[in-house]
């Protein structure tokens, strides 16, 4: 039944961000200052918006677990990706490559959801400040961050274990830097095509959803600013949206900018592009746009700074 070049492979060689030889070592230098600043960022963040007790808001809590979920999605794909610049033939194991596929899913859907959550509590924030307090709750905002977290996982376990059900033959050469779902349907010799329609639906309700979330609460933010009467308050109501909308502006620019090509123009080089930016700058960006745009974190960071000088005189 022609199963005689189908295999079980034990490992996967991974092609890389270049196959250019010159451009691996000043590439390695780059992207080790990049995770180097995205685990200082995100743990700063995360380290900072626990210990500051005025930071124990909604607001910070979705900051916390976005910085969590970009420290997480870099670390699964990073370390790997470096071996690519000093070695020959980067291989990952069958089992470390589904491992990672898994995780990867579970935290970049996660971040779609965050961002929505962070876009309604904004909503609610200037749209309904007198109620925020009674409706963005404790227990509402652990819903709002568990269910991303669980819808998420279901999905990671879903598509990685249908395509690693699968049997894979020929080549065994990934064309990306790391296990993602696309790239590893070429593997396929089984028939992908039902594993295939299941990625293209929950991207595109991924995306969607999320997207949709978010517009519909900065039209109504929009709507709610321009009723307001005081400069000053719509000037306070911008700021308090600035950060946020920054960083969905970037993030969802990226994937519709890869999703949204044309088919003549699509290529693994320019999904390789937009992953880099994805997966390995904007986790880096966000906790430089979140402090930097944001005064109530700096002045957290001197509070933590003086707090610890006193302690340590």
């Amino acid at each position: 039944m022609g199963q005689q070049n189908t295999t079980v492979p034990t490992e996967f060689i991974l092609t890389g961000v270049t196959q250019w030889a010159e451009l691996k070592l000043p590439l390695f230098g780059v992207f080790l200052i990049i995770y180097g600043a995205t685990v200082v960022g995100n743990l700063g963040m995360i380290i900072l918006t626990k210990l500051d007790s005025r930071l124990h808001t909604p607001m910070y809590y979705f900051i916390r677990h976005l910085a969590f979920i970009d420290l997480s999605n870099s670390t699964v794909i990073y370390p790997k990706m470096m071996v690519n610049f000093v070695v020959d033939q980067n291989a990952i194991s069958y089992y470390a490559c589904a491992t990672q596929m898994a995780f990867y899913i579970t935290f970049i859907i996660s971040e779609l959801f965050i961002l929505s959550a962070m876009a309604y509590d904004r909503f609610v924030a200037i749209c309904s400040p007198l109620l925020y307090n009674v409706i963005m709750s404790q227990r509402r905002c652990h819903v709002l961050v568990g269910i991303p977290y669980l819808y998420s996982t279901f999905q990671a376990i879903l598509i990685t274990t249908k395509i690693f059900m699968l049997t894979f033959c020929g080549t065994n050469v990934i064309s990306h830097f790391y296990c993602d779902n696309v790239p590893m349907l070429l593997l396929l010799c089984s028939n992908a095509q039902d594993i295939e329609l299941i990625i293209i639906l929950f991207s595109a309700l991924n995306l969607i959803s999320s997207l949709l979330i978010v517009l519909v609460s900065y039209f109504l933010i929009l709507l709610a600013i321009c009723r307001m009467h005081s400069a000053e308050g719509r000037k306070k109501a911008f700021s308090t949206c600035g950060s946020h909308l920054t960083v969905v502006v970037v993030f969802y620019g990226t994937l519709l900018f890869m999703y949204l090509q044309p088919k003549s123009a699509h290529s693994f080089e320019t999904d390789k592009i937009a992953s880099v930016f994805y997966t390995l700058v904007i986790p880096m960006l966000n906790p430089l746009i979140y402090s930097f745009r944001n005064k109530e974190v700096k002045n957290a960071f001197l509070r933590v700074i003086k707090y610890q000088c006193k302690v340590c005189i």
